[in-house]
């Protein structure tokens, strides 16, 4: 599973960096980093929408108070 986070100037003022922190946290607290890769992209033209994060291609608009949900709901669940 591949999972890209926008990095870009209007994601990282939406919390980006921090929404990859916590993903990063998530996955080696879940021992997920042999099934799990996370990378980091510039804009995603959703910028609207962002913190823009894809999983294997499909969008999501993430905040840092949402990534753990986030997390359960679309990676723990689809590893």
């Amino acid at each position: 599973m591949k999972i890209t986070v926008c990095i870009g100037s209007s994601c990282h003022i939406k919390g980006s960096r921090q929404v990859v922190e916590q993903l990063q946290h998530l996955i080696a607290d879940n021992q997920l980093g042999e099934k799990v890769e996370l990378g980091g992209t510039f804009c995603m033209g959703n910028c609207q929408q962002g913190v823009c994060v894809t999983v294997d291609g499909e969008f999501f608009s993430v905040t840092p108070e949402t990534v753990t949900d986030f997390f359960q709901k679309n990676v723990k669940e689809k590893v």
